[in-house]
């Protein structure tokens, strides 16, 4: 599987390469819309945009941190959040157990175990949270898609392909100059090993292709 960070990294070198002259990602990233959509809080946001590393963060915690961020950011049509019943019956859980999880873990906190312990323990134990997890996202998303729990690098890319293919669009399919300059950059960022690989590939098809014109001359 290929690593979050460098994904991320990539798509973040392919939208500079779709920006207009005197453009910058400021103009067509909004850092607070994206925290919307991901479920990564703003200022985790401004990080792995800028290429930092986003801090640690206890998957249990991030699990129960984006069911509050849906249930504020994806309300009902009249503005109103879903209340715990309405998720939670939606799995076959009670009202009680979706919010004892909820409004538990910021209790388990003041406790004497450390918060990461505690969570890694609930996160291996599966069961429960995972069932919950599966829940969620299915009341929200339709099916469950991992999106609790992804990690912040991940999401934030899944977050930003819109923002890719409307720049793509936008630039048009034929765009010479677009596809060109975003291969150049491409290639410029390439370390030394690929871009051996892409430099043989390219010198033996131009052998080949000399070959077959010699051959039908």
């Amino acid at each position: 599987m290929r690593d979050p960070r460098q994904s991320l990294a990539e798509t973040l070198r392919h939208i500079d390469s779709l920006l207009g002259d005197g453009q910058s990602r400021g103009d067509v990233l909004d850092a607070r819309q994206l925290s919307i959509t991901s479920g990564v809080p703003q200022d985790v946001v401004e990080i792995l945009l800028n290429g930092r590393q986003a801090p640690d963060e206890d998957i249990t915690d991030r699990i129960i941190r984006r069911i509050t961020h849906l249930r504020e950011t994806r309300r009902r049509p009249d503005g109103s959040r879903h209340s715990y019943d309405e998720i939670a019956s939606s799995f076959g859980a009670t009202r009680a157990s979706l919010s004892n999880l909820v409004n538990g873990r910021g209790r388990a906190r003041g406790s004497t175990q450390p918060a990461r312990e505690a969570g890694q323990r609930q996160s291996r134990s599966g069961g429960p949270l995972a069932s919950t997890q599966a829940g969620v996202e299915r009341f929200f998303f339709g099916e469950p898609n991992g999106w609790l729990s992804a990690e912040p690098e991940s999401a934030l890319n899944e977050a930003l392909r819109p923002v890719l293919a409307g720049l793509r669009t936008a630039g048009g399919p034929d765009s010479y100059s677009g596809n060109r300059a975003m291969a150049l950059r491409t290639a410029a960022t390439l370390p030394d090993d690929e871009w051996e690989l892409v430099e043989r590939f390219i010198n033996t098809l131009v052998r080949q292709v000399r070959e077959e014109r010699e051959q039908g001359s």
